[in-house]
């Protein structure tokens, strides 16, 4: 399993939203409190974000725990962004352990990471890696199923559709084929899309921006969890949850931002706050 975070809001240096809070993603990477499998994260970690002037993100990945790289910690303390997705790993049996292994994965404008794992691997997804184009799989960033689900979600992408219809389709495909957990977390500087299939899955939309997560980094007020089978669609102002065969089909990505605040939340029941 592993633990990931995205956030678009003000300028915010990378230490206030990975390191100082509480229960932040370096925090996580020792001692979550939600996760449902597993108890660390220690087999590396990343960080990308979006420099003004830049419409490619920067990037930073270790394969070692996120506790263990000081130079993280100074490149975070001076790294200022409106736009972030990280993540600290723990590594499913039969995967590579490089830093090539360590989401977020790149593409163009795109940062992607998976919390969770495809069972089987790689045998169970075989006929899905087939059905991909050849530059798209001798492009995979490493052996590991979080790089074969990401090249799935690109392709979904190049052919068209939006972030939400592109992961909600690729958790349907995989999770016809084989079991696993699904939770993908996607973003182009402006928008995050995230699935909730098979762990946890939180958000929450304040002054300080909007953070979608695996879990709450701290014990504050208007966190709240995403249902299992959801897919989210965030920007700075609006956060929508759905179901995903809906959000495959287009439905959900047409409707209004109903989940704006805790009050539209829980009218949609799509939400409940933590």
């Amino acid at each position: 399993m592993c633990r990931h975070l995205a956030f678009l809001g003000p300028p915010t240096s990378l230490a206030d939203l990975l390191l100082a809070p509480e229960h932040g993603l370096l925090t996580q990477s020792w001692a979550p409190r939600h996760q449902r499998n597993g108890l660390m994260n220690a087999d590396g970690f990343g960080a990308g974000w979006y420099a003004p002037g830049h419409a490619v993100p920067a990037r930073y990945r270790r394969a070692v725990p996120m506790w263990a790289d000081s130079s993280f910690a100074d490149v975070a303390r001076v790294t200022t962004s409106t736009a972030v997705l990280a993540a600290v790993r723990s590594a499913t049996p039969g995967t590579t352990p490089d830093e090539a292994a360590a989401a977020p994965y790149t593409d163009g404008r795109w940062l992607f990471s998976h919390n969770g794992r495809v069972d089987g691997w790689p045998r169970s997804v075989e006929t899905l890696a087939a059905s991909l184009p050849p530059v798209r799989l001798l492009g995979l960033e490493a052996r590991v199923d979080s790089a074969l689900l990401w090249a799935l979600v690109q392709e979904r992408l190049a052919a068209g559709s939006s972030a939400p219809e592109a992961l909600a389709a690729v958790v349907q495909d995989v999770s016809a084929r084989t079991t696993g957990r699904f939770n993908l977390l996607l973003t182009d500087g402006t928008t995050i899309a995230a699935t909730a299939a098979g762990d946890t899955l939180c958000w929450r939309r304040d002054g300080s921006g909007t953070v979608v997560a695996s879990e709450p980094s701290d014990d504050g007020p208007g966190w709240h969890c995403v249902p299992d089978g959801s897919v989210l669609t965030a920007t700075r102002e609006h956060v929508h949850v759905g179901p995903i065969a809906s959000a495959r089909t287009g439905h959900a990505s047409a409707q209004d931002g109903a989940a704006q605040d805790s009050a539209a939340a829980s009218r949609s029941s799509s939400s409940s706050v933590l």
